[in-house]
């Protein structure tokens, strides 16, 4: 790029990041301030009590590769003297500063830039300043991705939790919303969108000024941009407003851009009319960002969605559809719940996610009423949510949080998970009617602010006439779960009494005990009459369930049908024995999702042998039809085989195993969707010649998969697992493909299968990589990690996990949000014998300044092994003791 001479000095010295240096400390000394590293709770609360009416308005010249440069001015009123402020800026260079008018000294320390309280006055301020920002592939504000297909270079900003202050000096806090006015100078011919309007675009030079409109208040992490040579389409029916999405030019004739449209507006729609409440911003558009790290970001005025999981590259399954879909009711719920009417501090984070993927679920529920959208909840929503819930890991919904330095670790299944679970389960409790009205009042009085969650349950207990006191205490601020367990008491052949009984699922310390508050549906189940469904709820530890006495004793009984409780609701043994036998025959979806999830429940309580599981489900397996349900017994069963099995005792079932997959792909009778299911579920388990013999003639043309060639996601698919088992022709095959593959993802696609090399030194070397290069994207990263760790490979990859765990501090520091969490569930999920276990504990021994939040989700994962390690020894025992 050309740079002119002003330009180039400046960026020259923006590019060496100036040092904490004693000058800087002795400004914070002689102010009397101490903010210290990232943005503290006192810190934000201070400057919330002085500051209001805030603008930013902000230029950054994008042309160079590996900086941007740019001016800020920052508007805001001074409610209260206070002396000095806090500005907040970790990018490369701050200089040029002035406040109303006069310069000031613009020393970086500990991420902070000190504005002399001389230098302000009540009422209007205004702050001045030049700065400059990196850019790179991975730890910078603003991403570039280098498009190996054609070669065109695309940036794209991400700034939550608490990265806005490194794109940009700023207040950077959710309570403090601000008006932005973005003026971004781009490469010519490339196209710019951010978060307002576009007005106008100039030729400046070599390149094109892009000036965008000021948009309404919002959060500092709800800021972005991108810009790129960007495909668009746009959609502008009559009477409604335009929505435009952009994606890579090189994807262009991927991209089912009017379907993609079409389900945002939907949503949008739907919502408006739900909430009573229009459309909070000037527009929508909608970016799919290549390796973007997140399925995606809820940015105000423009929606970046993961292009990965947004572009098929083969026919998408049911479940990958309503994912996809879901992901777009997720984000434009975010609008309203997250950017209109935001958390006020991080701690509630669950807020604004988990309204959004209930809302989502909702709006699939009423948009999509053949989608069976409460089995989806269930099944990756809710079971996760439980499983996590269940460890010594958990914490509460509620998350208390000192400083956003820590923000990105309280995400995770307890905000996305069991949020949405518990407010299923609030929405049932306080009906329909009052549930609907306390969130209309919810977001038009707080709208464009901030609120607690407290404000939040005040609403809804005040529209539905339910006092939610003991809710919010056991829901909000309490950790865990309850165990939730059927008992039965019978008078010949009649219910002499029914009664469920709770129980904390795990002994947490700091409890502050007592029963869950919670409301449920009970099901008695039939082979001879109608079955009855009863409410029941909670008065302390125990919910008797009136109407019940004197009923013929049933079959079985379904402690949450409908699935409105939150907890483990365990099975009894006749209703484990009657799902065993009967569970194909139940024609209700949800109600068949449920019963196959407690008889998995059972194996994960030590009551089911994992091998018994195993045989129940491959008895099954030929009936079921519903594609989720499918899915969700396969990956299942798929665990109890690999994971939960020793060796020898998998070794004697898998060739069952894989004839029944080979013959559900291989049968036309089913749909597209259950078939392909099968065979990915048959490549990531193939062990034997008759599985890898149908895979390499899938790879070589001999065969294809319904009437067609298999395509590259597959294809490399096949070949990672053929290099996982160390396949003889493996390394002959990943050569071959990567001279075949001539698409868009082939260097990413082949960077992730050769982690799967069962080679110490191949192992190694990404080990390093992972810390040591700067240019590996961290999409990429992150998804080589469930190769690198192939379970097959426990042995081999025990010696990482130490490594693995020694380095996570500076993995909170310096990766995304959710890489973190996966880090941690790829090298301990890894595993699953006792040395890996005692590995794991001797870290938590001796790590004892381990942040808490980090020790939270080890200790996640470790309780996972630990589970897994008791269930191979309960597995194993029974084994030897059976003739």
């Amino acid at each position: 790029m050309n740079v002119t001479g002003d330009r180039r000095h400046f960026l020259g010295a923006a590019m060496l990041v100036p040092a904490v240096g004693a000058s800087a400390a002795r400004v914070l000394a002689a102010s009397g301030t101490s903010a210290g590293p990232g943005i503290a709770l006192a810190l934000a609360r201070e400057r919330s009590s002085r500051i209001g009416n805030l603008r930013y308005a902000i230029a950054l010249d994008l042309t160079a590769r590996e900086a941007a440069v740019g001016t800020v001015e920052i508007r805001f009123d001074q409610t209260r003297g206070g002396g000095d402020l806090i500005l907040d800026f970790r990018g490369l260079s701050i200089s040029d500063l002035t406040i109303n008018g006069r310069p000031a000294r613009a020393d970086i320390a500990d991420g902070h830039v000190v504005l002399p309280g001389s230098l302000l006055k009540a009422g209007g301020n205004l702050v001045r300043a030049r700065f400059a920002t990196p850019i790179a592939a991975a730890g910078a504000a603003i991403i570039r991705h280098h498009d190996d297909k054609d070669g065109a270079d695309y940036l794209y900003t991400l700034l939550v939790p608490s990265d806005a202050n490194l794109l940009f000096p700023c207040f950077d806090q959710p309570d403090l919303k601000g008006r932005f006015t973005w003026t971004l100078t781009a490469p010519a011919g490339w196209t710019v969108v951010a978060n307002g309007r576009s007005l106008a675009k100039d030729a400046v030079g070599a390149g094109t000024r892009w000036r965008f409109a000021e948009t309404e208040p919002i959060s500092t992490y709800l800021a972005a941009f991108a810009a790129g040579p960007w495909a668009s389409w746009t959609s502008a029916p009559e009477g409604q407003g335009a929505i435009t999405l952009y994606a890579r030019a090189s994807r262009r004739a991927e991209v089912d851009a009017d379907v993609q449209i079409e389900t945002n507006r939907s949503a949008v729609r739907w919502l408006a009319d739900w909430f009573g409440v229009p459309f909070p911003f000037a527009k929508l558009d909608l970016l799919l960002a290549p390796a973007f790290p997140f399925g995606g970001m809820e940015h105000v005025g423009a929606i970046f969605y993961n292009e990965d999981r947004f572009v098929f590259r083969e026919p998408p399954t049911l479940p990958q559809r309503l994912g996809r879909d879901a992901t777009i009711y997720h984000e434009i719920s975010h609008q309203w719940f997250g950017d209109d009417v935001t958390m006020r501090w991080f701690d509630d984070l669950w807020l604004k996610e988990g309204f959004a993927t209930y809302m989502a679920a909702r709006i699939q529920a009423e948009l999509q009423p053949d989608s069976n959208a409460w089995t989806t909840f269930l099944l990756s929503t809710k079971t996760p949510a439980y499983r996590a819930d269940a460890t010594s890991g958990t914490q509460a919904l509620w998350q208390p949080l000192d400083n956003l330095d820590a923000a990105k670790s309280n995400y995770g299944p307890i905000v996305y998970n069991k949020a949405p679970a518990v407010i299923k389960q609030l929405a049932f409790l306080v009906g329909e009617a009052g549930f609907r009205r306390g969130l209309h009042t919810f977001l038009t009085r707080h709208a464009y602010g901030n609120a607690t969650w407290q404000e939040l349950l005040g609403a809804i207990s005040a529209a539905s006439g339910v006092d939610l006191g003991a809710f919010g205490r056991h829901y909000m601020l309490r950790a865990g779960l309850p165990r939730v367990e059927t008992r039965m008491t019978r008078s010949g052949g009649r219910i002499g009494s029914l009664a469920l009984v709770q129980r904390p699922a795990q002994t947490l310390r700091g409890d502050t005990g007592g029963a869950w508050p919670m409301k449920v549906r009970v099901r008695l189940g039939y082979r001879d009459r109608a079955d009855v469904v009863l409410d029941a709820a909670f008065s302390g530890d125990t919910a008797m369930v009136r109407g019940a006495s004197d009923l013929p004793v049933p079959d079985y009984v379904w402690p949450n049908d409908d699935d409105q409780g939150y907890g483990l609701f365990l099975p009894d043994d006749r209703t484990v024995d009657w799902i065993m036998t009967h569970v194909g025959t139940v024609r209700d979806t949800l109600l068949r999702a449920l019963m196959w999830g407690g008889l998995w429940d059972t194996v994960r309580d030590v009551r089911l042998r994992p091998d018994r599981y195993l045989e129940v489900m491959l008895d099954r397996l030929p009936d079921e039809r519903d594609e989720q349900i499918s899915r969700a017994i396969l990956s299942r069963g798929a665990t109890a085989l690999n994971v939960y099995l020793a060796d020898e005792a998998a070794a004697a079932l898998r060739p069952r195993w894989e004839r029944a997959l080979i013959a559900r792909l291989d049968d036309t009778r089913l749909g597209y969707g259950l078939r392909k299911d099968a065979l990915d579920r048959l490549v990531a388990t193939a062990r034997t010649p008759l599985a890898l013999t149908r895979l390499r003639d899938l790879l070589a043309g001999r065969a294809t998969f319904a009437d067609a060639a298999i395509r590259q996601p597959t294809r490399w698919a096949i070949v990672t697992r053929l290099i996982a088992i160390a396949a003889p022709d493996a390394q002959q095959l990943y050569e071959a493909e990567r001279r075949r593959d001539q698409s868009t993802e082939a260097v990413k696609d082949a960077f992730v299968a050769r982690a799967a090399s069962p080679d110490k030194t191949v192992k190694a070397a990404y080990f390093g990589r992972y810390f040591d290069d700067p240019t590996l994207n961290e999409a990429w990263a992150s998804e080589s990690l469930g190769p690198f760790n192939t379970i097959e490979q426990a042995s081999l990859t025990l010696s990482f996990l130490r490594p693995a765990l020694d380095r996570l501090d500076w993995i909170r520091q310096n990766r995304r949000i959710f890489f973190l969490p996966g880090w941690i569930d790829a090298f301990i999920g890894g595993q699953r014998d006792a040395a890996a276990l005692a590995v794991v504990d001797a870290f938590l021994a001796s790590r004892t300044a381990v942040p808490p939040d980090v020790r939270r989700k080890v200790l996640t994962a470790r309780d996972e092994l630990a589970l897994t390690v008791r269930i191979r020894q309960a597995a194993a025992g029974s084994a030897q003791r059976t003739p």
